[in-house]
């Protein structure tokens, strides 16, 4: 854990179950603090109870919730964006509604963007600050153009799920401006392809996915990168860099 300490405090969003969940699960075992980030307030606080950490209400759709949540957490070490939807698994890209595309962009790129905004003054006043962005081995255009070891390839050059894998390949890019436009404050940011996770992301995800606490791990590890660690990069959920 070179670089952090159990004083750490950690955001997770989209904390109330699947990776997200797992990984505040496991930064707790760390002796971290650590706040989840639920649109449910009950549900929030449910599984805050159950982990041993506290909820905050935040929606990252909702530009009044985001600045409510950055004024109640005035100091942070890492911010993990884990919130995310996916609408369109099953669909080709030419029989999707653009409305998909929007409300898909809102959460996985905007919503990014719009929490990372409003977290970098508090990330800023950290020795250690960090930004892990849960992506997808499916953004990949290395991966949906060749083989890609998290799925199989018939299903990566599909053309399905275009909405979802363009908006992870988008927040691929941002994960590249973020970690020039914040190199000079120390913020490591890296982004993580998960792999395919029995969650409740989509149909496919809760049918075959593997654990979410192997993929937790992965996120985890960029969490705690130590002050000469990467930053700019797509890692696998195994530690491995991950082709853009």
């Amino acid at each position: 854990m070179e670089g952090v300490n159990t004083t750490t405090t950690a955001l997770v969003t989209g904390a109330t179950s699947g990776i997200g969940k797992e990984i505040a699960r496991q930064l707790v075992a760390l002796g971290w603090t650590v706040l989840i980030g639920a649109r449910d307030r009950r549900r929030g606080e449910d599984t805050g109870a159950e982990l041993g950490c506290a909820a905050l209400p935040l929606d990252v759709t909702d530009s009044a919730s985001v600045e409510a949540a950055a004024a109640a957490v005035p100091e942070l070490d890492v911010l993990i964006n884990n919130a995310g939807i996916s609408l369109d698994t099953e669909d080709l890209v030419t029989d999707v509604e653009v409305e998909v595309f929007r409300r898909t962009y809102e959460t996985n790129v905007f919503g990014v963007v719009a929490v990372t905004n409003a977290f970098v003054p508090a990330l800023r006043r950290s020795a250690h600050p960090r930004v892990v962005n849960v992506s997808s081995g499916t953004g990949s255009l290395s991966w949906s153009t060749g083989p890609n070891p998290q799925f199989d390839h018939q299903a990566a050059a599909s053309g399905r799920g275009a909405a979802y894998r363009s908006s992870k390949a988008a927040l691929d890019g941002l994960t590249i401006f973020y970690s020039h436009a914040l190199a000079a404050d120390g913020v490591k940011v890296n982004a993580l392809a998960p792999g395919l996770r029995a969650t409740g992301l989509n149909a496919r995800a809760a049918a075959a996915g593997g654990d979410p606490a192997e993929a937790a791990a992965g996120a985890v590890r960029l969490a705690t990168l130590p002050d000469d660690g990467p930053t700019g990069l797509l890692f696998s959920w195994d530690g491995t860099v991950a082709p853009w």
